[in-house]
């Protein structure tokens, strides 16, 4: 385990920048003292925003580069025009020279993905790599995955997610056997698109020795905290993550406009402003910010694009724990187990 958490941040990424990686990075540096910075980008414009951070200035330095990727990019564009030589490619590289212990960036989701597939390369045994994000439920958190990596799966792809999600929870949750369900419109065995009930079948039929697979779960039962890992495919999954982010902001603004209607409300919040504060915190989208590149040989952490400097540094310290958990090493060993115990549902074995 390093003694320093070496961090690399893509510092042009996402909506805003500089402006809200810099201040974001010098809150997770408060946080963890054990950490170092590598930030990559335009120095013209870190530089004086570093000017305000001495701490972080202190604990970083600065890789100067004219590239950035746009958030408008394609993955073959960014590709094409930031391999070698784009703030998110260095960043990546930084992982996999060993300079850095992770990635973190706010940018172009698919572009790093695109960049971090190439760049890093795929763990032993998996196809394709997935998104996984912690979710807040009412019995306290499970992981979700796939996010938004990639659309659409096939069944072999599920039981890799399965698998790698039931790693990540023994890893985060101190967990012996996690729950995993497979997101489905239904929980009776007959509904479901080809591949959902295909991997059922299997994980039924040939279960994976480290996880306890409980079979279907709906869209309510991920609030609930019914199963510790939710596996789907990346394009219902990223519907469900911005669903979730955008009914928190909903019902927060309905709490604020209801306890300022009248002055009896105003009296009434006064009252019960604790109460009100723990909701707001359990229901603040920032503190989920980051999801975790799983199946790469690299940690790399993906940040929403708009977020501001608490949800960047939410994100930062999500790649910090994955390098202090040893997240990649244990994924790695389980894994291997899983493959040996279970040859045909580990890395398209179904087919």
């Amino acid at each position: 385990m390093p003694q320093k958490v070496r961090i690399a941040l893509d510092a042009m990424g996402g909506d805003h920048g500089p402006s809200v990686v810099v201040p974001g990075a010098e809150i997770a540096l408060i946080r963890h003292p054990d950490s170092e910075f590598i930030l990559f980008g335009d120095s013209a414009l870190i530089e004086p925003l570093l000017v305000a951070h001495p701490r972080l200035k202190a604990a970083s330095r600065v890789v100067h580069t004219d590239v950035a990727v746009k958030m408008d990019d394609k993955p073959s564009q960014a590709l094409r025009n930031g391999r070698w030589k784009s703030s998110m490619w260095l960043a990546l590289d930084a992982v996999k020279k060993g300079e850095a212990d992770v990635a973190v960036s706010a940018g172009n989701t698919g572009a790093l993905m695109a960049m971090a597939r190439f760049n890093l390369r795929m763990m032993a045994g998996i196809e394709r790599p997935a998104i996984a994000a912690l979710w807040p439920t009412l019995r306290g958190e499970s992981i979700v995955l796939d996010v938004g990596a990639s659309i659409g799966a096939d069944a072999p792809h599920l039981i890799d997610l399965a698998a790698m999600g039931g790693a990540m929870a023994r890893v985060l949750f101190d967990l012996e056997r996690p729950t995993v369900g497979l997101l489905n419109i239904g929980v009776e065995e007959v509904k479901g698109l080809e591949a959902v009930r295909e991997a059922g079948r299997l994980l039924r039929e040939e279960p994976l020795p480290h996880l306890d697979y409980v079979g279907y779960v709906e869209g309510d039962d991920i609030g609930k905290g019914t199963v510790d890992v939710v596996v789907t495919e990346g394009f219902a999954g990223n519907i469900a993550l911005k669903t979730a982010e955008g009914t928190a902001r909903q019902l927060a603004g309905y709490l604020r406009s209801a306890m300022t209607r009248t002055w009896r409300a105003k009296i009434g919040y006064l009252f019960a402003r604790e109460a009100f504060r723990t909701l707001r915190d359990k229901m603040d989208p920032r503190k989920a910010n980051g999801g975790v590149f799983l199946g790469l040989n690299g940690v790399v952490i993906k940040s929403h694009g708009g977020t501001d400097p608490e949800g960047f540094a939410a994100a930062v310290d999500m790649g910090y724990d994955m390098v202090r958990y040893e997240l990649l090493r244990k994924i790695g060993d389980s894994l291997t187990r899983d493959a040996r115990s279970a040859p045909r549902a580990i890395g398209g074995a179904a087919s």
